[in-house]
């Protein structure tokens, strides 16, 4: 069985605040609580579903180039 309410956002405050002031901090706690948990797994699957992908020429171009810096620093070392 399924119930929806149709319920705007002033009637939703309305009835927070017919709540006791500690159901109303509970609810804030758990508000809190969900949005931050949902805001920071949505960040990172975003960020790495949005994250920029090499193909093959530039990954070997960047490890060419890693190598390079590499022996540079290598034969350029003061110790």
């Amino acid at each position: 069985m399924e119930l929806r309410v149709n319920i705007d956002y002033k009637q939703i405050l309305g009835l927070i605040y017919q709540l006791p002031e500690e159901d109303i901090e509970k609810l804030k706690i758990t508000l809190q609580s969900e949005v931050l948990s949902k805001k920071s797994t949505g960040s990172l699957q975003e960020l790495i579903l949005n994250a920029p992908t090499w193909i093959d020429p530039d990954l070997h171009e960047y490890q060419n180039a890693r190598s390079h810096i590499n022996k540079f620093n290598s034969e350029h070392q003061t110790l």
